[in-house]
């Protein structure tokens, strides 16, 4: 086990590195050629309550993502996360300028006090972030392994889809009994089908 968590970090570190010579130009060209195919996405467009997320480092912004959403009337739903049993909530967005909070990682989420929980069940389409994922739509996230609790929990007709660079698709992810997949993976040069 300790020789696939070894693995995983240096995976981490690699894909970081690559990501951190994206320049800005370049970034900002290939979010919006992921966003096109999100936008052209059957599951997307037919899904009524989206669950998104709030983009932390090396993960594909989704700010513009969570307004087009909101735009074609979509229920958006982001996660809070609970560090102290490891656990996500997901509470409904309607006015992400006012309602987001900067959460316990260091990433904006849903203010409690003002977004109401959502259940599980009613979600159409799960958008999930990811470090880097493989072609069997295996997912390499930051380790505190919320994803990896939380995506069991979705129904299984909720269609799990990842937003990702082509430099964060490896050959292969060293995995563990409790990691987790995702169903499609969307990136600025194609869509992948889980193998």
């Amino acid at each position: 086990m300790e020789e696939i968590r070894s693995a995983k970090e240096q995976l981490r570190k690699d894909i970081a590195k690559k990501l951190g010579a994206m320049t800005d130009k370049q970034r900002t060209e290939r979010i919006r050629a992921i966003e096109t195919r999100l936008y052209d996405f059957a599951n997307f467009l037919e899904a009524r309550i989206a669950l998104l997320y709030v983009a932390g480092p090396n993960e594909v912004r989704t700010q513009d993502i969570i307004r087009r959403a909101l735009d074609l009337n979509k229920i958006v739903v982001l996660p809070a996360f609970k560090t102290e049993r490891l656990t996500v909530t997901t509470l409904k967005v309607d006015h992400p300028d006012k309602e987001l909070i900067m959460g316990p990682r260091g990433v904006l989420e849903p203010d409690p006090a003002s977004c109401k929980p959502v259940p599980l069940q009613r979600i159409d389409i799960a958008i999930i972030p990811g470090l880097a994922f493989d072609e069997k739509g295996v997912r390499l996230g930051s380790g505190q392994g919320y994803y990896d609790r939380f995506i069991p929990e979705l129904p299984i007709t909720t269609r799990k889809v990842a937003l990702a660079f082509e430099e964060q698709i490896v050959p292969q992810i060293p995995t563990e009994p409790h990691d987790r997949h995702v169903d499609i993976i969307i990136t600025h040069k194609r869509i992948i089908y889980k193998i």
